[in-house]
C-alpha cells in the first residue's frame, strides 16, 4: 500500500491526555473523539488536517494512560498514519489493534518539516519525503499486522478469520 500526505510535526512524550483529553472520555463515538483530536495542543488541528496526512513525531509518542480512545481519534480524524522516533509500547498495540498504521524511524523525524509531502511505501518499507527528495527505509510489518491493518484492525480480522477457519 502506498500512503502519501503532509506531515503535521510533534515532538517528543506527546501523551494521550493532549492526544485526546480526558474530558472527552465519556464517549465511544468516533467522529465525536476525531473532532477534539489534539486540541490541547493545537485548537484548529482537525479543521486544519486533510484525510490521508501524517503525523511525524519525536520519541515516546503516546506515552500517559493506555486509552484507546487515542489511536482511535487520530484515525477517526482522517491521519493516515504516524511515523516516530519511537512509541510507547501500549499505544503502539493499541494503535495495530485498531487498524492504524505506524512506524518507528527517527530520520523521518530528522529529515521532514510541517507541510512536507511524504509517500509511505508500506510493503517496501520505504518513505519518501517528495518537498526534499530524501529517502529511508524502515522495517516494512509483518505480515500478520499488514492483515490487521488492511482488516481495519484486530476485531475485524478476528471475525475474518473464524469465518475462514469455518470453511
Amino acid at each position: 500500500m502506498i500512503i502519501k500526505g503532509s506531515v503535521w510535526k510533534f515532538g517528543d512524550n506527546i501523551d494521550t491526555d493532549v492526544i485526546i483529553p480526558a474530558r472527552y472520555l465519556n464517549t465511544s463515538d468516533t467522529q465525536e473523539l476525531a473532532a477534539h483530536c489534539m486540541e490541547d495542543y493545537d485548537r484548529d488541528f482537525v479543521k486544519k488536517i486533510k484525510e490521508g496526512d501524517i503525523i511525524v513525531a519525536g520519541e515516546n509518542f503516546g506515552c500517559g494512560s493506555s486509552r484507546e480512545h487515542a489511536p482511535i481519534a487520530i484515525k477517526a480524524a482522517g491521519i493516515s498514519c504516524i511515523i516516530a522516533k519511537s512509541f510507547a509500547r501500549i499505544f503502539y498495540r493499541n494503535a495495530i489493534n485498531i487498524g492504524l498504521l505506524i512506524f518507528e524511524s527517527s530520520e523521518t523525524f530528522e529529515y521532514s518539516q510541517q507541510g512536507d509531502i511524504l509517500e509511505v511505501d508500506t510493503e517496501k518499507g520505504i518513505i519518501k519525503n517528495l518537498s526534499n527528495n530524501k529517502k529511508f527505509q524502515i522495517s516494512p510489518l509483518p505480515e500478520f499486522i499488514q492483515n490487521i491493518i488492511a482488516a481495519k484492525g484486530l476485531v475485524e480480522y478476528t471475525k475474518k478469520e473464524v469465518e475462514r477457519r469455518k470453511l
